[in-house]
């Protein structure tokens, strides 16, 4: 099989378009409602930085469909690849009602939170809303994920991109109050992002039900047949620890945010979102890249070519390394222009805007680690290597991570910039200890589909 870099990249523009269109509209959120003041912009940015930690769970879970279905393909099952993407779709319901069930809780929730009256109110109601989506988020990522594995990557990009043209456009409309349209502000945000989200999933939904395979002619589609609970037990075994690693290193970083950050103020709390926001914008075209690597990954070990996947890890790296080097250097020589987009004053360098700027500066310094992590673990994902993954993450997040920053920030009293340096010694630490996975070479003996004596 071609592992190459042209192999890569084809694979990789789609994921990296589609990524690049989740982060812009998360930017396009921040920007258009920072001229409603640090507690609209505040409550926004945490409150969607919340709504997706409740998200991420399902979606870490569904991710796994991809390496199913990449190793499905190698072993040139594509019927059996195909019950993967229903179940998928199945967690994906089941997610949104557990979230509509959830929305009544949302209130008591953020009351225990150390956030001003006015931005607890404004984000209840922002999560209350986004929570009607979160069904269409898992969906949109359980078939992305799927065709991906297929080797077509294009639908996932066609589904966020029709997501952020919707989106951005309605918060225009709803955000300020145009075409006759009332101007509700946060929630038109919300609102906005739910419409934009379910557009997005119905647009891959309907390719996938009209029976779409990549390299396969119609009249010859292979059928999933019935489905199979215990490979859905079997997704659930796999995928499970992937979600928990994607959850709690999240939710780590939502106490990070909701309780340690907050007791900065408002103003450290929007900066920081805002800078988060800003660093989606390298984060998500190096996770396409590592995407991509992961279904070259497995489609190698499907195909019972493991001695080929150290080749593509490296070149995966390298491209992902190279990207977020470069947008480490812009975010470290050229911080204020860029935070100044988000302050109320366009013409004039804020507080939030000059407080941004030195967290920005400070991100730099883990643009390269992260895109060592995400390159690795994406790979062990790949293999079914999730359950060390997890631990890895979990144990560094919450043994060193928050408590340094619980101790930087309370003990020592010391300031945002500290706090978020924090966040440094976390990725550099988990690099060390995902490549020491990697290279001790567990992966190659894990059995992910059950057909490996087959």
């Amino acid at each position: 099989m071609d592992t190459g870099l042209r192999t890569l990249l084809t694979l990789a523009w789609p994921i990296v378009l589609a990524r690049s269109a989740q982060a812009a509209i998360g930017f396009a959120d921040a920007a258009m409602i920072a001229h409603l003041g640090n507690d609209a912009l505040a409550a926004t940015t945490t409150g969607a930085l919340n709504t997706f930690g409740l998200m991420i769970l399902p979606m870490g879970i569904v991710f796994i469909v991809q390496s199913f279905a990449a190793q499905l393909v190698g072993q040139k099952d594509l019927g059996g690849a195909r019950r993967y993407a229903w179940y998928g779709l199945l967690l994906a319901g089941a997610a949104q009602l557990v979230a509509l069930a959830a929305i009544p809780l949302v209130a008591l929730a953020v009351h225990q939170l150390s956030y001003t009256p006015a931005v607890q109110a404004l984000m209840i109601s922002y999560i209350s809303i986004r929570l009607l989506g979160l069904g269409a988020a898992v969906g949109i990522e359980a078939l992305g994920n799927w065709y991906g594995g297929l080797g077509d990557t294009r639908l996932s990009l066609l589904a966020n991109v029709v997501a952020m043209v919707v989106n951005v456009g309605l918060n225009a409309v709803l955000i300020y109050g145009l075409l006759g349209f009332p101007a509700m502000g946060v929630d038109g945000a919300a609102i906005a992002s739910v419409i934009a989200t379910w557009l997005g999933f119905a647009v891959v939904a309907l390719v996938f039900l009209r029976g779409y395979m990549p390299g396969v002619k119609l009249p010859a589609i292979p059928g999933a047949g019935r489905l199979r609970w215990p490979e859905f037990a079997r997704m659930l075994r796999f995928g499970l620890p992937n979600g928990l690693n994607w959850f709690l290193e999240f939710s780590a970083f939502l106490i990070f945010i909701n309780l340690i950050f907050a007791d900065l103020g408002t103003l450290a709390v929007a900066a920081f979102m805002a800078v988060m926001q800003v660093n989606s914008i390298s984060f998500m075209p190096a996770f396409g890249l590592s995407s991509a690597g992961a279904i070259l990954v497995g489609q190698a070990i499907g195909a019972k070519n493991h001695d080929l996947v150290p080749a593509i890890v490296r070149r995966t790296g390298l491209v992902a390394a190279s990207w977020q080097g470069l947008v480490g250097l812009v975010y470290f020589s050229f911080p204020v222009p860029i935070m100044a987009l988000f302050a109320e004053d366009k013409h004039a360098v804020s507080e939030l805007a000059a407080l941004g700027a030195v967290l920005l500066a400070i991100s730099a310094a883990w643009q390269l680690f992260d895109a060592a992590v995400m390159t690795l673990s994406e790979a062990l994902r790949a293999a079914g290597d999730t359950a060390w993954v997890l631990w890895a993450r979990v144990a560094l997040a919450w043994v060193v991570w928050l408590p340094l920053s619980l101790w930087v920030v309370k003990g020592l009293g010391a300031g945002p910039p500290a706090a978020t340096a924090c966040m440094v010694v976390y990725f550099a630490t988990l690099t060390l200890a995902i490549a020491w996975r990697f290279r001790s070479g567990a992966w190659r003996h894990i059995d992910l589909t059950g057909t490996h004596g087959a």
